[in-house]
């Protein structure tokens, strides 16, 4: 037996490898997207493998291994909002980063202030909302991968997609307006 348990040692090394390749980033943007804190998202990745390479024996295959290791980061995540320490962390990191561009420096400059302005506002939505537009506009996650990250009835999903967006076109258009307003005084 002993050969036996160190050939599925080994396995699972190389598998944990492999899904920290190929998962590691969107794990840690996942995690950002419920933290906002760059290190922390960085501590729950890590958290998150372990806790793979614990429970790698166990799993399933219910769902694909990218769904599993999502759900794994999300109840961490959620874990750690619960903490009473991190309610009074104030710090807000950039939410995405940036690749050189064909863009000249002022449109560079105009794209990453509209990029953070858009990300400000989705971070200022509630947190049930936020999470369904990161995980379907910035993880790319079909409804049905939500579902089965969230456990959500697909029709909660598609409703709080459309509030979602609602809620982030009525920010952006106050914004617009305030702006105007603010040049037409100028």
């Amino acid at each position: 037996m002993k050969p036996k348990d160190g050939y599925r040692e080994n396995e699972n090394r190389e598998l944990l490898e492999l899904l920290m390749d190929e998962y590691g980033d969107s794990i840690k943007r996942l995690a950002y997207s419920y933290t906002k804190n760059w290190d922390m998202a960085e501590d729950i990745t890590q958290e998150v493998f372990i806790t793979c390479y614990i429970k790698l024996d166990g799993f399933r295959e219910e769902s694909s291994y990218k769904t599993w290791l999502y759900r794994i980061t999300i109840n961490k995540c959620k874990d750690l909002l619960k903490t009473k320490w991190l309610q009074n962390i104030v710090q807000i990191d950039k939410f995405m980063s940036y690749f050189k561009s064909n863009l000249t420096v002022e449109e560079e400059v105009v794209k990453k202030n509209e990029e953070e302005e858009l990300a400000a506002l989705i971070f200022e939505l509630p947190l049930k909302y936020r999470e369904i537009i990161i995980l379907y506009y910035y993880e790319q996650l079909k409804i049905r991968e939500i579902h089965s990250l969230t456990g959500l009835n697909i029709e909660t999903i598609k409703s709080r997609l459309r509030r979602g967006k609602k809620m982030l076109y009525d920010k952006l258009l106050e914004e617009e307006e305030e702006y105007e307003k603010r040049f037409k005084q100028s």
